[in-house]
């Protein structure tokens, strides 16, 4: 029996939800909202449709005790006007106010519940928020991780592939740190059809830097376009947990705990039944492991600042 649950369906928890059943990923699975007329809604529509697909899912709403043996538990839950009103100031940091607020809600719910599965979050500001899940649920950092930036590597493979005409799944490598300003791409670890694409681009007169931010920029129309975004990160967080699930042992990156910087940021990690298995320290030029601490060193002054000013 694999069983699921989401906390918080909007657009990510609805896309998360649809994937799991239509794919039949899910034998059950668990909708919790603070909306019971949404949670109820999703469960209709997504009962309705069980006549039509190949599988079907048990689902069921809003009980936190179903999380005791729960396998996997995405926490997809915000506010999506807060989070514009933010973006329109240009401070996406003070988000942490509202997914803070969110985590004081459930966190001792999943707790009292039993949970002891593992724990995917989708939540802004990522990285920061996980680490704030983490420490009061009292799930270990091997429990619970994030997608941070799984989705940035994925739209980075996007634009590579684009320019050099094959499938996004043929172009390897990382984009490390933040999921946000301070990430960048380890162009070091890129590799397109098994060839280092620092060579291909000097061959071809390619600016990295242009393909980076061209990756940057694809986000940013998706949002702006839709005004939030659903699809390729509701895949991603899928994806991460059927990794779990397998107990596949893969590489992926997403956002876990770096003991050498004390944080949640993005780095590969070989994700299986428990979690995170182990973290993978790949060889990065200088400059890169420069860029790295540095993002990891603003996401933990920005934790602690701002846990500090909103308790």
């Amino acid at each position: 029996m694999r069983k699921y649950a989401i906390i918080g369906v909007g657009h990510v928890g609805a896309a998360v939800a649809y994937t799991l059943v239509t794919k039949g990923i899910a034998d059950e699975l668990v909708i919790i909202d603070t909306n019971e007329k949404l949670a109820r809604a999703e469960q209709l529509d997504l009962q309705d449709m069980q006549g039509r697909i190949e599988t079907r899912t048990i689902i069921k709403i809003n009980d936190y005790s179903e999380l005791a043996d729960t396998d996997i538990l995405f926490i997809t839950a915000g506010n999506i006007h807060a989070y514009e009103e933010k973006q329109a100031q240009g401070n996406r940091w003070a988000e942490f106010e509202y997914t803070k607020e969110i985590v004081k809600d459930i966190a001792p719910k999943i707790k009292a519940s039993g949970f002891h599965g593992v724990a995917i979050d989708t939540m802004n500001p990522c990285d920061a928020i996980t680490q704030y899940l983490q420490e009061n649920t009292g799930l270990s950092q091997q429990q619970i991780f994030a997608t941070g930036t799984f989705l940035d590597t994925a739209r980075m493979q996007k634009v590579v592939s684009d320019q050099f005409n094959c499938d996004p799944k043929n172009v390897s490598g990382y984009v490390y740190g933040e999921h946000g300003e301070s990430q960048f791409t380890a162009w070091s670890t890129v590799q397109v059809n098994g060839l280092a694409v620092t060579e291909l681009a000097k061959q071809r007169g390619l600016n990295l830097d242009e393909l980076e931010e061209a990756a940057r920029r694809g986000g940013w129309e998706v949002y702006v376009g839709k005004h939030y975004t659903n699809w390729a990160i509701a895949t991603c967080a899928v994806k991460l947990s059927q990794a779990v699930l397998s107990d596949a042992r893969a590489a992926y990156i997403c956002s876990c705990y770096s003991e050498k910087y004390g944080t949640y940021v993005g780095q590969p990690a070989v994700i299986g039944k428990h979690g995170i298995e182990e973290v993978t320290t790949l060889p990065l030029t200088d400059d890169e492991e420069t860029k790295f601490k540095h993002s990891a060193d603003t996401i933990k002054e920005k934790f602690q600042l701002l846990d500090k000013q909103t308790n």
